[in-house]
């Protein structure tokens, strides 16, 4: 029997890896569950597949909770110590990541370095410190099982025979990693995207996610963070990475080998197919996604992206490019700049605007960044963005 902890399980990820739990059958059991503040599902979820632990971070969702979990449930305090333990639990055998933003850091780290086998969604925290995150992998022999679409799709093109490739040293024989990207809502849109609603951002038109990783990619700023996570998760250099808008989402993302040939993985959209793969790894076994019938699709359209109209994305890989301590800097700016927006403090497209001026700001340490560097970076831009915020002091994203 393979034991499951879930970071996140109230959040889309959470919700869709239970759902796949569920129709696997007994081979697979939930160990522990957490989530944020959403109480009444969370009590849904706990009666339904009775974990031995459980943790919710906010106060109040903990207080309403505390004395109604059944007896062979544990809840524990709301605290980070929570988070990392649970990360860490002796007896699992899998921890699904799907936190949203930098609080996935710790849980991941200590995952990593207790050797787990952890199926990734959150990607902040590679975005933040990838080299050091893989590094303590390899150290600690942990391994990281992307759940995006996109990352997973590279992956399955590039696994063979049931185990993890090396790669040959950095891609040697991979020409490049084509990496789709819906576009999002607004690809097609006409006219400026000054006027955007937190509502509209969030109505992805293929994918129902979280509202964080919903205006990341209608900014496209999610795919540049997909880019700089598969640098590091697959040993690949930026200039093998081509983005391509794919507004179909049917082609997850393809690998051109030397010689030519193009590997990709299809399917419809649904992400219960990376999670069940991620769970169920090695083994493939039958899913209760919508199978493909390449007979009914109309066509597939691809396109190059539009950095003009999507600054975000040249941002993301100026960053990938730079290195260092930028990627962290970028990954907090783009925390509180969408959480501003969601609130209604900026407009959409000064996203992009005041994430550039943390950028600005910022002074980076050549070389290889720290894990602690990295969040002490992450940190700073979330604050520095939050000031920028009140005092309405940003300015156009230039590079």
């Amino acid at each position: 029997m393979k034991h499951i902890v879930i970071l996140g399980s109230t959040g889309s990820i959470g919700v869709n890896a239970l759902d796949v739990i569920e129709k696997l059958g007994a081979d697979y059991a939930v160990l522990a569950l957490t989530a944020y503040g959403n109480a009444e599902l969370f009590m849904e979820q706990v009666k339904k597949f009775r974990p031995r632990f459980a943790c919710v971070m906010n106060e109040e969702a903990h207080k309403k909770i505390k004395d109604a979990l059944p007896e062979h449930t544990k809840l524990l305090p709301a605290e980070m110590e929570s988070l990392t333990f649970l990360a860490s639990l002796p007896s699992a055998d899998l921890i699904i990541n799907g936190l949203v933003g930098s609080v996935g850091f710790l849980p991941l780290l200590s995952a990593v370095k207790h050797g787990k086998t952890i199926a990734l969604a959150n990607k902040e925290p590679i975005v933040m410190a990838g080299r050091s995150i893989m590094e303590e992998c390899h150290r600690w022999d942990a391994k990281i099982l992307p759940v995006d679409s996109e990352p997973s799709a590279i992956f399955q093109c590039l696994e063979r025979k049931g185990t993890l490739s090396s790669y040959e040293e950095g891609g040697k024989s991979i020409s490049r990693v084509l990496l789709t990207a819906s576009g999002g809502p607004f690809f097609k849109r006409k006219g400026s995207l000054k006027n955007v609603t937190p509502a509209e951002a969030v109505a992805h038109p293929r994918w129902k996610m979280g509202k964080k990783i919903s205006v990341d990619s209608a900014t496209l700023m999610n795919k540049g963070f997909e880019a700089i996570e598969i640098m590091h998760l697959f040993n690949l250099p930026l200039e093998k990475i081509d983005i391509v808008v794919h507004p179909q989402s049917i082609v997850h993302s393809a690998v051109e080998y030397a010689d030519g040939s193009i590997i990709a993985q299809m399917s419809n959209p649904d992400m219960r197919l990376p999670i069940q793969y991620a769970v169920t790894y090695p083994q493939r076994v039958p899913s209760p996604v919508r199978k493909l019938s390449l007979k009914d699709i109309a066509k597939l359209e691809f396109a190059e992206p539009d950095f003009k109209k999507f600054p975000c994305l040249e941002l993301a890989l100026w960053c990938a490019q730079k290195g260092a301590s930028y990627p962290a800097a970028l990954s907090g700016a783009d925390e509180t700049a969408v959480d501003a927006f969601l609130k209604g403090e900026i407009l959409f497209t000064d996203i992009p605007k005041l994430v550039y001026t943390v950028l600005k700001a910022h002074r980076c340490k050549p070389g290889k960044v720290s894990l602690i560097e990295a969040a002490e970076t992450e940190s700073w831009a979330r604050t520095k963005a939050a000031e920028y915020v009140k005092n309405k002091k940003y300015t156009k994203a230039v590079l």
